[in-house]
């Protein structure tokens, strides 16, 4: 059997895998870049409680490997009487993750923010949240979005740590075929192929974007 042959077999026992990578992609962004902009507001704020509670969460986040997130989740918090199911807990570390370094892009975007746009915001009497929520914040947004989509890329790439606590992803089902069939070489070549094909569409959307915005913030 050829190997484009054993690809087309191999690919409706691969595709429910990827369908769980997308999902679980989905929804470590969905949770963690609101995260990533609660901390880089609670990081900006000139409260001291927010701003630690803010720098422990993040560098946590930043400071350990997801893979070790993972395992500190799914195989120690049983110990302290929380059971998670697998799925979840990925979500929630990858999420973590994903809300820690989104809060530094937040942050540069914020301060990238030119000075003589606070100074209109304090002109015009918008002062404090209000000022920041409607005058810095949407800019701060714009200027963010471009290496928030790269980090994007690189969580659905991250995605297959999953395959560590048994979450049934693509990573998890190319192991499956590999076990049942000893064609390893094949289908993790297969593998690489769809993450390297949809990242590469992932990246060209990532530089259109960057290419829309950069025309966008010259024309203001």
């Amino acid at each position: 059997m050829d190997l484009i042959t054993q690809w087309l077999n191999w690919l409706p026992n691969l595709a429910p895998g990827l369908m769980v990578s997308l999902q679980l992609t989905g929804l470590s962004l969905l949770f963690g870049f609101p995260l990533g902009l609660l901390f880089a507001v609670m990081a900006a704020a000139k409260i001291a409680p927010l701003q630690w509670i803010s720098f422990f969460f993040v560098e946590i986040g930043r400071g350990l490997p997801a893979l070790v997130l993972l395992y500190l989740m799914y195989f120690s918090l049983p110990d302290a009487g929380i059971t998670l199911t697998s799925f979840t807990t990925a979500v929630i570390a990858l999420s973590w993750n994903t809300g820690a370094y989104a809060s530094e892009y937040f942050r540069a975007g914020i301060a990238a923010v030119p000075l003589g746009q606070r100074e209109a915001a304090l002109t015009s009497g918008l002062r404090g949240w209000t000022g920041f929520r409607l005058i810095i914040l949407p800019q701060a947004l714009r200027i963010s979005t471009p290496p928030l989509a790269g980090l994007a890329v690189l969580i659905f790439q991250g995605s297959a740590l999953a395959f560590v606590i048994a979450v049934p992803e693509l990573m998890s089902k190319a192991f499956e075929i590999g076990s049942i069939t000893f064609q390893y070489l094949g289908v993790y070549t297969l593998t690489a192929v769809i993450y390297g094909s949809l990242t590469l569409v992932f990246l060209g959307l990532v530089r259109l974007l960057e290419q829309r915005l950069g025309r966008h913030l010259q024309r203001n």
